[in-house]
């Protein structure tokens, strides 16, 4: 009996050490890999770029973003002479924590998400099936080894019961929207995106890395699970950092924050004093999936830059949908005379403090947007010829948020942000955030002028 709890006690401990888990890159090619740069389809308007980002929140974070997918696919569009889909449109999903449950399994199987998302995902108890496994006797040898940790065994979980050993390689292939799962690097303390545009400062290939443990790292709440880890394998498949990382370095009294990302992006080419990346989840740098999108016009070093890199010089309007499902801070403690316990503490400061960080990305946002549409017309004006007057053409921004605050039903609105964050909802709380989600989107004012403008401007 001792020895079982003896065991018991090491499992919930575990450790946060994986050696095998992501595969080496042979040679560098700035061509190959699941890369930003592949984000422009012949199938999709060159004049509409459409970025969604889904935050964290557990199962109602994932349930919101799925709600929003869905009405997405029941809005119908006429764009470039044929009606399609707009869900069709959507160039990139950036997504964080429990969003990144949604984003990942559209990104492997499309509209399967629409049949049976909510039975496999949604609507399961994956709470109990993760607490199932540490009871799981042929679990206790592997958390007490040095190379498989609590993270390690989520992640085989969720590779086995939702994402069937799918990789980036196979997001890839089949085609959608690019994709962006984003966890924090727990050693600088910002967002670390799934894309081999990241993985070839480690020298990693990306299109062998299952998606289930990138969703894993993602969601990786701090205590509660441990980190999931990948080896560095810099200096050894002859990657050349871009030009734009030099010039940062060096220009640091031009724009600090961009020093600051080089600098970080310079300490995983330090092999010898980071052989391992630990990734825990993405909330605690970016709770929107809204900061890597930013920092690749912060990197790049304007808006124009990134357009040309994603092939889109073309772009029109610019959309961000920007799914929040941030839950409600927590108050009951001002009403208590007994301090918070450790639990109390950890959801209080996150709460709190996620809120206020997502406030301020939100403004980022906001206070860049025009600059960033006259840096993109005034360098499409300088390329065109004088008789393309059209590429000189107004660039528009639309940024549609989706959050609780919107809902004007107070009682719904009140019992949605009451919903605790966890990957256990009854099923009929499923059903009202998805619903919510389809909802908030409607009822945008943004998201009715996009629809309109896009209307009028295909009548033209």
């Amino acid at each position: 009996m001792r020895t079982l709890i003896f065991i018991s006690v090491l499992a919930l401990v575990g450790c946060t050490t994986q050696f095998r888990i992501n595969a080496p890159l042979e040679r560098y090619d700035p061509d190959y890999g699941y890369r930003l740069k592949d984000i422009a389809v012949p199938d999709r308007s060159e004049e509409l770029l459409l970025i969604l980002t889904f935050s964290g929140g557990g199962t109602r974070a994932a349930a919101l973003s799925y709600g929003v997918l869905s009405e997405l696919a029941r809005t119908r569009i006429a764009i470039q002479g044929r009606e399609r889909r707009l869900l069709d449109e959507v160039d990139m999903i950036s997504s964080v924590s429990g969003g990144s449950f949604t984003a990942a399994y559209y990104g492997l199987f499309g509209d399967r998400i629409f049949e049976d998302f909510e039975s496999r995902f949604l609507k399961r108890n994956f709470d109990k099936g993760l607490g199932l496994q540490l009871l799981n006797p042929a679990n206790w040898a592997r958390l007490v080894s040095a190379g498989f940790s609590r993270g390690d065994m989520v992640a085989r979980y969720y590779d086995k019961h939702l994402f069937e050993g799918g990789t980036f390689g196979d997001i890839e292939a089949r085609g959608g929207p690019a994709l962006l799962i984003n966890a924090t690097d727990i050693i600088l303390g910002v967002q670390f995106e799934f894309s081999q545009n990241r993985f070839d400062w480690i020298c990693s290939d990306l299109s062998k890395f299952p998606v289930a443990r990138a969703v894993a790292a993602s969601s990786a709440v701090p205590v509660l699970l441990t980190a999931i880890t990948l080896r560095n394998y810099a200096g050894q498949c002859g990657f050349t950092a871009p030009p734009w990382f030099v010039d940062a370095l060096q220009s640091r009294e031009v724009s600090t924050r961009r020093f600051q990302r080089a600098d970080g992006l310079a300490s995983y080419l330090n092999v010898t004093e980071r052989p391992y990346i630990h990734l825990l989840d993405g909330g605690l740098a970016d709770n929107l999936g809204l900061r890597s999108a930013l920092d690749q016009v912060l990197l790049e070093g304007s808006a124009w830059n990134v357009l040309r890199t994603i092939g889109l010089e073309r772009t029109r309007k610019i959309v961000f949908v920007v799914v929040n499902a941030e839950a409600e801070a927590p108050t009951q403690w001002s009403q208590r005379k007994r301090a918070p316990k450790m639990g109390g503490i950890l959801n209080a400061v996150t709460t709190v403090t996620i809120s206020r960080y997502n406030f301020e990305t939100l403004e980022l946002l906001r206070q860049n947007a025009a600059k960033w549409a006259q840096d993109i017309r005034t360098n499409r004006c300088l390329q065109a010829s004088r008789a393309a007057a059209s590429a000189c053409a107004d660039i528009k921004f639309y940024l549609v948020e989706i959050n609780f605050d919107a809902l004007k039903n107070e009682e719904e609105r009140s019992f949605l942000k009451g919903t605790p964050t966890s990957f256990r909802l009854p099923a009929e709380v499923v059903d009202r955030l998805q619903n919510a989600g389809a909802q908030l989107l409607v009822q945008s004012d943004v998201y009715q002028r996009f629809l309109r403008d896009l209307s009028e401007t295909q009548a033209q």
